[in-house]
């Protein structure tokens, strides 16, 4: 803190300012905004930490397909309150005007009945001078309508459906780039580990050359295991690129982002079976797509046999239509020109050549094809939910059995490397260790991938993910 004391004192002529604490602030502020720009380095920003469920809530807002189904899954929505809406009554309010030429010469046998106007040169028309101003209620009652509101509810389930297949397809992908990302970056770690190994080995095998306590070809045997460790290093870098790429096209608008990923270290615990499959048998979108088919199909079987049945029309018009645009004609009697008019029509169908009893042909062979369909994903699903809980839960078993391995391979590595110091051992049996001890870590990498893979397609089927 800078405390600066200023004493004023103003006798016409005097003004006494304390400014040595104020200069001393300037230059020290001064010279820190010139080391600043002098530097032109900005603060970066740490990268962003994703785990999964922030991963999956990103790939959601950017993958294209999951956003293709998701618009289908709307507009099959709007379609089926379109249809719903067709089975109410509509109403309509029309406005027009219709001059017709008047009869000539005019004459009393010329006007229109109690009226001093002449009539019409068209007999169609009412008056020379007609304006009508009405409200309209239509309605049409048909088992057509009511079929198609069925069928657009079923497609509208259908599309939900969809939907959700398409969501969860796209969480087992997210799940699979995730861990296998992560699977990519340990792989890096271990390839980095290998590589210090195998350049301190030749370190070991060139001192011990040196103290006469081994031959060349134990350097030459150490030189090149550490050229091989370095190439798998090379490679391990590019694969770990490639995975975090593939995996930040989902993420953010520029997959280069730097990110860093986290997931716990204790692997997700697997439910028994028989919640998996009573979990599958309520939540399985697949078969709740084929189901709400079916529904789709029995309604266009249902619409195409309404065509055997009448329609009935019922119209209810209210309003004006007369030669003065007012609710009340001139002249001292006032003519109220307001009224009504109701309408009922009857469609009965007699003959179409045949076409209708085609159409309700046709709808019921689509709809045996859906049945068909039904039952095989019916069978599909019980297929699938039997690999995928057997893959994840040998997926599971095999994770102790590869710690226990990496735990063994690090040992023997160790005991090895000391009988070799020791004179014991020779320097391909070092090399071996260490082989052993990379592809043991690898292996359990992979082993963590593919059990969580596995899990996700278990997920996907029984839609708890």
């Amino acid at each position: 803190m800078v405390l600066v004391n200023l004493k004023m004192k103003v006798h016409g002529k005097r003004a006494i300012v304390s400014l040595a604490a104020i200069l001393l602030a300037m230059v020290r502020g001064a010279g820190g905004q010139a080391s600043d720009r002098q530097s032109g380095q900005t603060v970066a920003q740490p990268p962003a930490v994703i785990t999964l469920e922030e991963a999956i809530h990103r790939a959601q807002s950017s993958e294209s397909n999951y956003a293709a189904a998701v618009a289908a899954e709307q507009s099959a929505r709007l379609d089926r309150n379109i249809a719903y809406a067709g089975l109410l009554p509509s109403v309509t309010y029309n406005n027009s005007f219709l001059y017709t030429e008047p009869q000539r010469p005019y004459s009393r046998s010329s006007s229109t009945p109690g009226s001093s106007e002449p009539s019409p040169i068209y007999i169609a028309n009412n008056a020379p001078r007609e304006y009508v101003s009405q409200g309209t209620v239509s309605e049409t009652i048909g088992l057509a309508s009511v079929a198609s509101a069925q069928r657009a509810a079923a497609l509208a389930a259908q599309a939900a459906a969809e939907q959700e297949i398409a969501r969860r397809g796209l969480v087992s992908a997210v799940v699979s780039l995730f861990y296998g990302s992560l699977a990519t970056d340990r792989k890096l770690a271990v390839a980095e580990r290998a590589g210090q190994e195998a350049a301190d080995f030749t370190k070991l095998t060139g001192q011990r050359e040196q103290a006469r306590e081994s031959a060349h070809a134990d350097v030459v045997k150490a030189q090149l295991e550490e050229q091989s460790r370095e190439r798998e290093l090379g490679n391990a870098r590019v694969e770990s690129e490639k995975a975090r790429l593939e995996l930040g096209v989902l993420l953010f608008p520029d997959p280069r982002t730097p990110y860093m990923l986290s997931a716990p270290d204790a692997a997700p615990v697997l439910a028994s079976r028989e919640d998996i499959e009573t979990a599958a048998g309520k939540n399985n979108a697949e078969l709740k797509s084929a189901i709400e088919a079916l529904r789709a199909s029995n309604a266009d079987v249902l619409a195409a046999r309404a065509a055997y049945l009448p329609d009935l029309g019922l119209e209810y018009t209210y309003g004006i239509d007369a030669p003065q645009f007012a609710a009340a004609g001139p002249g001292p009697d006032h003519v109220n020109n307001l009224g009504y008019s109701a309408s009922v029509t009857l469609n009965i169908p007699i003959w179409d050549w045949l076409n209708t009893q085609r159409r309700v042909k046709q709808s019921e062979i689509r709809r045996q094809s859906t049945q068909v369909a039904l039952t095989a994903t019916q069978r599909q699903m019980i297929a699938k939910l039997d690999e995928a809980y057997s893959e994840a839960a040998t997926a599971r078993d095999q994770l102790a059995s590869l710690d226990l391995s990496v735990n063994t391979a690090a040992e023997s590595l160790r005991l090895t490397k000391l009988a070799y110091q020791g004179g014991e051992a020779t320097a391909l049996e070092v090399v071996d260790a260490q082989g052993a001890y990379v592809a043991a870590q690898n292996a359990r990498e992979d082993g963590r991938v593919r059990y969580e893979a596995a899990l996700a397609d278990l997920q996907t089927l029984t839609g708890t993910m």
